[in-house]
């Protein structure tokens, strides 16, 4: 999991994926790096949009517990939502789209 952050934080900051960046990346976070790992991933991201992909992933929006310490009032918990006509499933199916 920790490659594919390092890839979306090398795109976030508009840097070249390569194997050299996530590498730096991985050494960084103190993780131990598997080359064939690296390779895979960028193996896999060649023919990726990644833009386009994250535009594709559902967003789902948990709300934050409502709370009122001056009053006591008992906290509450909004389930995160999945786009309408969207099961889990077909979210994350989107999601493997980045694995190639």
């Amino acid at each position: 999991m920790e490659y594919v952050y390092a890839a979306l934080l090398l795109h976030k900051e508009k840097k070249e994926i390569n194997e050299a960046n996530i590498t730096s990346i991985i050494k960084a976070s103190g993780a131990t790096v598997n080359e064939a790992q690296v390779k895979a991933l960028i193996a896999a991201l060649a023919d990726v949009n990644i833009e386009e992909a994250i535009k594709a992933a559902p967003v789902a929006v948990a709300a934050a517990p409502a709370a009122s310490a001056a009053s006591g009032a008992k906290e509450e918990k909004k389930e995160a939502e999945v786009p309408s006509g969207k099961t889990e499933e077909q979210a994350m199916e989107g999601l493997s789209a980045l694995f190639g």
